[in-house]
């Protein structure tokens, strides 16, 4: 007889689980970051050095954790990041998530590199955000900004820390590649019928441009009247610059450090780029968000909202839809206790007086 399913109350006890129940190449996938995963580590150890400082005596029985994000209402301050190759974790892949972002009233990302297209993801209904990779053929990255416009996504997310891909040597190591049956949804007819999934993933790595620039998303801007928001940004310059050239929104993010590690962690970058911009574009946070607590500390240093990443993927895997869902739910439950428990009964009640640092 198999033991009766345990709901986990965290979202480590679904990280858990989820290792439990992918395959030892999918979990490696999700999991690893680039080389030592220094920077994946460190994006967990930033949160720890900061500590909460609470408000007595403040009325928080009426407490609200929603937030306009380029004029959406979210409930809680929490989207749902880009991430490749879902049905890795569940045969109903993105178009779960979706289904869960929906229920959630939240904003779901969807990847370049998901396993099921933008068309298909589009039919859910939830409020969705393209994540995009810009291809040495340009024809292509104008085709893909063509699709999420017609199929009602209202935004583009650019990745800009990845000229090329950091080296993942779990993936070395496993010699990932899709299993039979999963493709890159966004890419079909591509390559020949015969061509493998292999084949296909690697059609993608080589059409990476690492000569990508400011004067491509300058133009890129002229092509669409969707706002766009650049995702990998850790430098105060490089934040001013999207600024300058009218970028709605960047995200303050090491690519969950998957890319180059010994990148500094996304919570350090946040601090000074949101006093340097946060008041003109949207600043949102992405990486090593579990807690509550965790999404509280980045609004207190700047940032407008967090994407969560991995942790989809654990409920995911445990549970479909359903365990997306209750990783939202749990996230935006530990969020409100927060606010209570620190004085601070609506998101814009948080800032870093709340917070206090710690070297050690």
């Amino acid at each position: 007889m198999s033991q009766k399913y345990i709901q986990p109350i965290n979202l480590f006890e679904y990280e858990a689980l989820a290792q439990e129940r992918l395959s030892p190449i999918a979990w490696s996938y999700y999991s690893s970051g680039a080389l030592d995963q220094i920077t994946l580590q460190e994006n967990r150890k930033a949160f720890n050095r900061y500590r909460l400082l609470p408000k007595m005596l403040v009325d928080v029985g009426q407490r609200d954790c929603s937030v306009n994000i380029l004029g959406n209402i979210h409930p809680s301050p929490v989207l749902i990041a880009p991430m490749a190759f879902q049905r890795l974790a569940n045969s109903k892949g993105e178009l779960a998530t979706a289904k869960a972002a929906a229920q959630a009233g939240t904003t779901m990302i969807l990847s370049t590199l998901s396993t099921q297209s933008i068309e298909e993801v589009s039919n859910v209904g939830c409020n969705r955000w393209f994540q995009l990779y810009i291809h040495k053929d340009r024809t292509i990255t104008y085709n893909l900004i063509e699709r999420a416009k017609s199929a009602g996504y209202s935004a583009l997310v650019v990745t800009v820390d990845a000229p090329i891909l950091g080296r993942r040597e779990a993936d070395s190591r496993n010699r990932f590649s899709l299993p039979q049956g999963m493709d890159l949804a966004n890419f079909r007819n591509k390559l020949p019928s015969s061509a493998n999934n292999s084949a296909l993933f690697d059609y993608f790595v080589d059409q990476i441009d690492p000569c990508l620039s400011w004067h491509d998303i300058e133009h890129f801007q002229s092509l669409t009247d969707l706002p766009i928001l650049l995702k990998g940004i850790l430098r105060v310059d490089d934040a001013q610059r999207a600024l300058e050239i009218g970028v709605k929104g960047i995200i303050v993010s090491n690519h969950g450090g998957r890319q180059l590690d010994g990148a500094i962690a996304s919570l350090v970058a946040l601090p000074r780029i949101a006093q340097a911009v946060g008041q003109d574009m949207t600043v949102l946070f992405d990486g090593g968000i579990r807690r509550g607590s965790d999404i509280f500390k980045a609004l207190a240093l700047g940032a407008k909202a967090v994407l969560v990443g991995r942790p989809i993927l654990w409920g995911l895997s445990v549970n479909g839809s359903d365990g997306v869902s209750h990783v939202l739910e749990i996230l935006q439950r530990e969020l409100d206790e927060t606010q209570a428990l620190t004085g601070c009964p609506r998101i814009e009640d948080i800032n870093s007086e709340f917070l206090e640092y710690f070297t050690s």
